[in-house]
């Protein structure tokens, strides 16, 4: 069974980025696994740290649950994904145990440093993935199968400065978008504080409205989610595309990238 592996900085994350395409990988046959790198503890104006980690850690188990994907317990708290060695040891390790064919990441650029950090931290965890004199915490053989990276859009569909991106190919959500708002649902904690600490009014709306612009950017579906791939160098062979390969016409390219 081949595996993919969705590494996200925060609970809730893969929710509104990923999570459309790790069901229809799971619909396919697929093993998933779901990893949020941090435990999501300053995401309450609510609670103390501790009190917001427990409960943000027992909503994103539902939603893994929801989802037919394998948890993984975070790696650290919010604001300290660093790209630092004791961190990418252990995302390295937890990628060597999943031994995944893609693995999807936040986009290289995007509004906040969590998500750009968890994507460097997941590009070279599955780069190192292969490398018997990189040392894993805990310790885990070197794999020696390709995997292939791709980057979710990133939020708003524009980089920090506002410019904006576009996917190398749109996956069409629509079959699988209740499914997908009701995981992102099981996240009740985080409504009040993304009303105060971002302005979104309510985020089922908000992922909604990013599903829906890609729905319309692609032209052919009514929601999707978009993928750029990471360059093949180290990773896979130049044709390598198991996304695109899982979920055929469920998928559709977009005409107007450039990579």
């Amino acid at each position: 069974m081949q595996s993919v592996i969705a590494i996200a900085a925060h609970p809730d994350d893969i929710e509104f980025y990923m999570a459309g395409t790790m069901l229809l990988l799971k619909q396919v046959g697929w093993e998933t696994h779901y990893l949020d790198v941090a435990s999501g503890n300053c995401g309450s104006v609510q609670w103390n740290s501790a009190r917001t980690r427990e409960v943000r850690r027992r909503e994103a188990q539902r939603s893994a649950k929801m989802l037919g994907a394998h948890w993984h317990r975070s790696l650290c708290e919010d604001l300290e994904i660093l790209y630092e060695i004791r961190l990418l040891r252990r995302l390295a390790g937890v990628v060597r145990e999943v031994k995944p064919t893609i693995v999807l990441t936040h986009s290289p650029q995007d509004y906040m440093e969590d998500h750009t950090n968890t994507c460097r931290l997941a590009v070279t965890a599955a780069f190192a993935r292969g490398m018997p004199n990189f040392r894993t915490i805990p310790a885990r053989r070197a794999m020696e199968n390709q995997v292939t990276v791709y980057h979710a859009m990133p939020h708003g569909l524009c980089d920090g400065l506002r410019k904006r991106i576009d996917p190398e190919i749109f996956v069409n959500t629509t079959p699988v978008h209740e499914t997908k708002r009701n995981a992102l649902a099981c996240h009740r904690s985080q409504k009040e504080w993304l009303d105060v600490s971002q302005g979104l009014d309510s985020y089922l709306k908000a992922m909604d409205g990013m599903s829906l612009a890609l729905g319309k950017m692609s032209r052919a579906f009514r929601h999707a989610e978009g993928w750029r791939r990471h360059s093949a160098l180290g990773f896979c062979t130049e044709e390598a595309d198991p996304l695109r390969d899982a979920l055929a016409d469920s998928c559709k390219p977009n005409p107007r990238y450039t990579p």
